[in-house]
């Protein structure tokens, strides 16, 4: 891996997965020349252009930075196949067509340069049979690179290797795709559509046969298959439409015309409502009308019966929604194949079918069923793979279960379960994963860049890393991990949702002064999300009873966990991961070094819920905004202030680590990392190396010049203009004055000096003063019922 290096890249093809991939190399700062036809009128780069236009138009957007996108070069095939040679990994991602690859193939090979990989990101064509179109002198540097869609957030990409490829070649791709473009890698064998989309897709097919066969509504069975089932909000049928049902129909017959011999190959194919919705364009949500349309602010759902939209619902029955709340997975498979109502009976068939399906066919499109499971998960966002769900249920039983109904001609296939299914036990364990076709565990990979990922997404059976406790107490947990760094402690929070409380604002100061006692440095790490700011619960309490009093002294010693964490005598390092909101936002900030990964969305979004910052994020921006004024030779910090008075007033949250940046929560000299599971592992690093370097806490700030009143009255223009038009309501700018007071310094002359403590007393009695208000309070309880926020 140390010897790969991408310093340019090249797409083929400027469509919807060509863009997005192309975005998300340039995300990760590799320049990348994005190639299409060259336009019949006007500017001949006008294909590429249009689509790097339109990658900023996308929400959620596959630019980390809409700045990313200028890194993207637009070429075209007629005038700019020079440029190739300059490209260490070129990808090809046009059309499904196999005569269309070839012909790109020949015009492309006389420009890649010796030692470029070559890769497709076919969806489910031969690679091995498109190797062909390459001279044979390239053919050693040529594989699959299937991305799935949206590149940017789906986590799986399948590498498949030709008879002929380079296993290092491959090993390198692997590795460079993992830690610079956090991918999760399944290798799959050349067979059609790969492994993710061979299981989804049969999976979905399944779906619609026992739809059509109970007669179950549409929504109803999204309703049926999406979260209650650990799949996505999407779950079935709008999945369809938002994949688009011609790209669905197009999957199921690469099925059909490549798998003859299959014993499901009956069930290859497009239902003849799907082809109805096809032959009258309607597509799904590109064309706004498919299985779903919208009319109006109602959403309705295709009713084949009465051959028109009707309102969705997607109402399940209370006896199947107890079932499927029942924990134990044994007993709710249990439930669900002896009930005799129709939607438990469609939920057993489609697991019992995906069950049967996975077993036959793994010797055949899997190294391992680990490699089955990661492909749902990542690709499919399946919160457990198939052959993971059936051991968890009780791998015997289970397949006792699957037998019978084969044998009652209840399946969609008589093919029997392979005779391997009834010699285990299951097909996960501490040593492996199985692998029917050499008849083995598998272990995982060993390559180098698996080294960092400590704590890796685990599979079920698998053990799990072990650290040494500390200390802990009921908010957090302070240990070392001595395999990695032993003088490096991390500290992990342990509230729902990493929500702030007293035992974590405690729990963090006790964390500290043991690490600045025994330990070199200090890492903030655990699982998503990063924290999502203060217990609102405690605060409600406290509002109820009265307790003004200890709301302050609760935020008093919030602000001094913010101190204590900048001033440490030991590096503290924030590792993040998911929503950093609130005071979650205000801790990092305070942190010596942020190492943040790129799916992390960090705001102070205080004045959703009628507050200011509090914690200390509004008096980071002061002391910012007076450095900043000071390196460019001014005095007025205002300029500064005005960008984060709107971030902070609108309540803004960054879309991404990068993003992050841009707004200033995260500095410019902190590390973005693409594969959060390697978040600890560099945070560590990270302190490591500030203390080699001999770390020494900063002195506290002092002559902090502020915007003061000035910049007050220049924030309250804004609002004013914006409560003119009716962008924000009375309490919005009540709430908005106090954080820009805050951000200025307060109610002082402009210019004047202050220290941190002014800063703080600010703050805090600015937020005293709004839980007082009517409005705020009815803020903070509607958000607590419901998750939303309230404008009011």
């Amino acid at each position: 891996m140390s010897n790969f290096i991408v310093r340019k890249a090249a797409v083929l093809g400027a469509g919807v997965m060509g863009a997005q991939i192309a975005a998300h190399l340039a995300n990760a700062e590799v320049p990348v020349v994005l190639f299409d036809l060259p336009a019949k009128e006007g500017d001949t780069n006008g294909i590429v252009a249009k689509a790097i236009d339109g990658l900023k138009q996308l929400d959620p957007s596959p630019l980390a930075t809409r700045d990313r996108a200028a890194a993207i070069d637009a070429a075209n095939y007629g005038q700019h196949l020079e440029q190739l040679r300059d490209c260490d990994l070129i990808i090809e991602a046009i059309a499904e067509k196999m005569e269309w690859k070839d012909d790109l193939y020949r015009k492309i090979a006389p420009f890649i340069s010796p030692g470029a990989i070559i890769a497709s990101n076919t969806s489910g064509l031969s690679i091995n049979r498109l190797s062909e179109g390459l001279p044979e002198i390239l053919r050693s540097r040529f594989c699959g690179i299937h991305f799935f869609n949206p590149p940017r957030y789906m986590h799986l990409v399948e590498l498949i290797s030709t008879a002929t490829t380079d296993p290092a070649l491959l090993d390198n791709l692997e590795s460079w795709l993992v830690s610079r473009l956090g991918k999760g890698i399944v290798r799959a064998p050349d067979t059609p559509n790969f492994v993710a989309n061979r299981v989804g897709v049969f999976s979905i097919l399944a779906v619609m046969h026992h739809t059509a066969r109970l007669g179950l509504g549409f929504d109803v069975v999204d309703a049926l298959t999406g979260p209650l089932i650990g799949r996505p909000k999407s779950a079935t049928y709008r999945t369809a439409d938002v994949v688009g049902l011609d790209t669905m129909a197009h999957v199921i017959k690469t099925m059909q015309d490549t798998l003859p011999g299959d014993p499901w190959h009956r069930h290859y194919a497009v239902p003849a409502w799907l082809a109805a919705l096809i032959g009258k364009g309607a597509l799904g949500q590109k064309t706004r009308c498919g299985i779903y349309r919208k009319d109006g602010k109602t959403i309705k759902v295709l009713d084949l019966a009465a051959q028109d939209y009707r309102d969705s619902a997607g109402d399940i029955a209370p006896e199947v929604l107890s079932i499927l709340k029942t924990k134990n997975p044994s007993e709710k498979f249990a439930q669900l194949r002896a009930s005799e109502h129709p939607q438990a009976q469609f939920l057993w068939a489609i697991f019992r079918d995906i069950f049967h399906y996975v077993a036959c066919h793994l010797a055949e499109i899997a190294d391992n069923a680990r490699d089955v499971d990661f492909a749902m998960r990542w690709g499919f966002g399946w919160s457990q793979g198939p052959f993971e769900a059936w051991q968890a249920a009780g791998w015997r039983t289970i397949a006792g279960a699957v037998q019978a109904d084969i044998a009652a001609g209840m399946a969609m296939s008589g093919a029997p379960l392979p005779a391997w299914v009834f010699a285990r036990d299951g097909v996960h364990a501490p040593a492996g994963s199985y692998s029917a076709s050499a008849d083995a565990l598998r272990a995982r990979s060993t390559l180098p860049v698996y080294r960092r990922q400590i704590f890796p997404e685990r599979m079920l059976g698998e053990l799990a890393a072990e650290g040494t406790t500390v200390w802990e107490n009921d908010g957090v947990h302070l240990w070392v991990l001595p395999q990695i760094d032993a003088e490096i402690a991390i500290v992990s929070v342990k509230s729902k949702n990493h929500t702030l409380g007293r035992d974590v604002i405690v729990g963090l100061q006790e964390a500290i002064a043991r690490a600045e006692a025994d330990y070199r440095g200090l890492v903030v790490w655990h699982e998503a999300p990063f924290a999502l700011g203060a217990n609102l619960k405690e605060v409600v309490e406290a509002i109820a009873a009265g307790q003004f009093d200890l709301l302050e002294k609760y935020v008093g010693e919030f602000q001094n966990t913010a101190l204590r964490i900048k001033y440490a005598q030991v590096p503290v390092v924030a590792a993040v991961q998911g929503m950093a909101l609130g005071g979650g936002c205000e801790f990092l900030m305070h942190a010596a070094k942020r190492v943040v990964a790129l799916e992390s969305y960090i705001g102070l979004v205080e004045a959703g819920v009628g507050l200011i910052p509090a914690g200390g994020g509004c008096k980071e921006f002061a002391i910012r905004a007076w450095q900043n004024a000071a390196k460019t030779g001014g005095n007025d910090p205002f300029e500064f202030i005005q960008p984060v008075f709107m971030t902070i007033a609108m309540a803004s949250v960054s879309k991404s680590g990068a993003q992050a940046k841009e707004l200033g929560f995260v500095l410019d000299t902190d590390r973005v990392v693409f594969n959060a599971n390697e978040l600890l592992y560099i945070a560590v690093r990270e302190a490591r190396g500030m203390a080699e370097a001999g770390y020494t806490t900063k002195l506290p700030p002092r002559g902090i010049k502020v915007a003061g009143r000035t910049g007050i009255a220049n924030c309250e223009m804004m609002l004013a203009n914006m409560k003119e038009g009716g962008m924000i309501s009375a309490h919005d700018y009540t709430v908005a004055r106090a954080a820009a007071t805050a951000l200025c310094g307060g109610e002082v002359e402009t210019g004047s000096p202050v220290d941190e403590a002014w800063l703080l007393t600010v703050e805090r009695k600015l937020f005293l003063e709004l839980l007082k208000t009517e409005k705020t309070r009815q803020r903070i309880q509607h958000t607590l019922e419901t998750g939303k926020p309230l404008r009011n």
